[in-house]
């Protein structure tokens, strides 16, 4: 004979999911609002060493990486984004200090980009798109039902290696005017080509992710497997 489950009493607290890590990863991102905050410093740094000097430039960015982690500490939310980018803000500081050349700073910015554009190409060959996870953790809250849709991993292996041609593009603009040693075109560089590229890719991103579940929705069982 069956049993049925007992009625779980008013009274009786319900338990409590355990977020899975790639939610907890959400949540500690910060989603777009992370992305905005990391740049930040580095726009001080730009438009201070244009209109003013190398070493304003430096005491600018880092003081506004620190300003940044120091107001999410104030409003006791996620800071390990902001501690992230204020130690990668260190460390193009430092070169550039060490160096005395305002382009050293953008240094590390140019070989994370080509190392992540690197990246994004080896998720595709293993068939592990990242973008597919950066959308899940950044808009879906964690969850990656689109790894068990077969129209939507399609779309998001090409959109990895779109946002990888685009990073390969922007990073090889920035190389060229770093040997060059043009530091002021740089700095003009970082923000007009990569801005506008990101924006561009994340349009792109949000249509073709829309336009893919609009001619093959998500089924509305299909469950959450992390």
């Amino acid at each position: 004979m069956a049993f049925s489950a007992a009625p779980r009493s008013e009274d009786e607290p319900e338990e409590e999911r355990i977020p899975t890590i790639s939610e907890q990863m959400a949540e500690q991102l910060g989603g777009v609002r992370g992305l905005v905050e990391s740049s930040i410093p580095v726009c001080a740094f730009v438009v201070l060493n244009l209109v003013w000097d190398l070493y304003p430039a430096i005491f600018g960015a880092v003081g506004t990486a620190v300003g940044i982690a120091i107001y999410r500490l104030i409003r006791k939310q996620p800071v390990r984004h902001a501690v992230n980018g204020l130690a990668g803000i260190a460390l193009g500081a430092y070169l550039a200090a060490r160096s005395g050349e305002a382009r050293d700073f953008y240094l590390p910015g140019i070989l994370l980009t080509f190392a992540q554009a690197a990246a994004l190409i080896i998720s595709v060959t293993v068939r592990k798109p990242l973008i597919g996870f950066v959308w899940a953790i950044i808009a879906a809250g964690g969850k990656h039902d689109w790894r068990h849709h077969p129209a939507l991993f399609r779309t998001f292996q090409w959109l990895t290696l779109a946002w990888a041609a685009s990073l390969i593009v922007r990073a090889g603009i920035q190389a060229a005017l770093w040997v060059a040693e043009q530091p002021d075109l740089l700095g003009i560089a970082r923000i007009v080509i990569s801005w506008p590229t990101y924006v561009g890719m994340l349009a792109l991103t949000v249509w073709a992710v829309r336009r893919t579940l609009k001619h093959s929705p998500m089924p509305a069982t299909e469950a959450d497997r992390v």
